[in-house]
């Protein structure tokens, strides 16, 4: 959380920020900061407690789930995901919850392979990445309606590269996420 009268390096001052909405999944401010040379500017801010995307690995494929995602209506491929909404969860538990709320797999390893910031033009969310291996099989608890209604398909490592290059993975955190580890096991 940025605090009052902090000063970036440049020196930007957080002045402060009142709330506009608080949703379901994010809140809305406006944060108000003075630029270093004394004037005042008002900006919207996406606040987002922060996610975590899993890059399963099983057999030279990766496990994906194709789910709905309401702001562009249509169904994407994805790795496994999700907030980190649970206060004071390290991001590698919630990395391992969300591998078996979305697809049903325990993780005997699971190492960081990177993270980002996703919008940093209007939103603070950051996802931390993880490959996940040793995978084994337990029982799936899907949480929310498009988690339910998800599918879980596996790809080749090898044609991860074609898929992104012609679109058929467009999603930015399955992107660097796929990328970061095919990069980690030295492909």
């Amino acid at each position: 959380m940025t605090v009052p009268g902090s000063r970036s390096e440049s020196g930007f001052r957080f002045l402060g920020e009142r709330e506009i909405h608080d949703g379901y999944v994010i809140r809305l401010v406006e944060g108000e900061f003075e630029t270093p040379d004394g004037h005042t500017m008002m900006r919207d801010i996406v606040r987002h407690p922060g996610a975590v995307g899993v890059v399963a690995v099983d057999d030279d494929h990766t496990i994906l789930v194709r789910q709905y995602r309401a702001p562009i209506h249509t169904e994407i491929l994805e790795i496994p995901a999700g907030r980190r909404d649970v206060q004071g969860e390290p991001p590698e538990q919630t990395a391992r919850r969300e591998l078996v709320e979305e697809v049903g797999l325990q993780a005997g390893s699971i190492v960081p392979i990177g993270g980002f910031h996703n919008s940093v033009g209007f939103c603070d969310e950051y996802i931390h990445l993880f490959l996940a291996t040793d995978l084994s099989s337990v029982p799936t608890d899907h949480d929310g309606p498009e988690e339910a209604h998800m599918t879980v398909e596996r790809m080749a490592l090898a044609d991860v590269a074609a898929a992104i290059d012609d679109g058929t993975i467009s999603d930015a955190k399955t992107v660097i996420g796929l990328l970061a580890a095919l990069r980690h096991l030295g492909r």
